[in-house]
């Protein structure tokens, strides 16, 4: 088995020089969930910025490889197209450009031959009724004026259709009602389970998404750097214990 993600003793820091990961080391293996947990203010979302390739946050020491290959010297797009997918907590809001514009050209942008818009919305269209989900947001503004489960949803539409080798969900079970919660939980468990050479990193802070997405490891993050790690039998202890453990 390969490994997927590898961070090696990262420290990492804001724009203005304040600390905020500190010897985090995990390894993501093919095939493998991950989930991370932690109190607020961690590092969990900064975590998944640095990985996407957000220039706010700076790596200082230590090394990230994406199947073999420095990450850090990539840029998002470049990290894109290498099969690094992130699903943010708060999907940003694009007014003027429609949802299915913004996947059209997504899905051109990875894959060749493109495809034209007409037999692109034939494949959206059958992808959503595979999932029973409506035309929810398709001509409207990316994000524009969408509830929480809209957003997590055009998340997750966006997962798969572009098919990523790597996938990072950063608490994309926030807001989330309890229909919206079983219904994304069994989509993304699906699809993990369409490809077993695929692997996620889940960030969240309830076990309740876990109950669809069956993760390997769980690790607890606090103060930067992750002080626990076990099986899914971990969140439901945290659940019970909170995070006031003596780490």
């Amino acid at each position: 088995m390969d490994k997927m993600l590898e961070i090696d003793h990262i420290f990492a820091c804001t724009a203005e020089g304040r600390d905020i990961l500190r010897h985090f080391s995990l390894v993501i293996q093919e095939g493998e969930i991950h989930v991370i947990m932690g109190p607020n203010g961690s590092g969990k979302s900064t975590l998944a910025r640095i990985l996407a390739g957000d220039y706010i946050y700076k790596v200082t020491q230590g090394s990230i490889k994406f199947c073999g290959k420095d990450l850090l010297s990539m840029g998002p797009d470049e990290r894109a197209r290498e099969g690094l997918f992130v699903g943010f907590q708060y999907p940003p809001e694009i007014r003027g450009i429609s949802t299915f514009s913004f996947l059209h050209s997504a899905y051109n942008s990875l894959f060749s031959p493109p495809i034209s818009e007409e037999d692109f919305r034939a494949l959206v269209v059958s992808q959503l009724k595979k999932m029973q989900w409506s035309n929810f947001v398709l001509d409207r503004g990316v994000n524009d004026g969408c509830s929480g489960g809209e957003k997590k949803r055009s998340e997750i539409l966006q997962m798969l259709l572009l098919n990523p080798k790597f996938i990072l969900l950063d608490e994309i079970d926030s807001g989330l009602d309890i229909d919206s919660l079983q219904s994304i939980g069994q989509e993304i468990q699906r699809f993990m389970e369409s490809d077993i050479k695929k692997s996620m990193l889940l960030i969240t802070h309830y076990p309740r998404l876990l109950s669809y997405v069956l993760p390997h490891h769980v690790h607890v993050i606090v103060d930067g750097t992750i002080v626990e790690s076990g099986g899914a039998e971990l969140a439901t202890q945290l659940e019970n214990t909170g995070y006031g453990r003596s780490y």
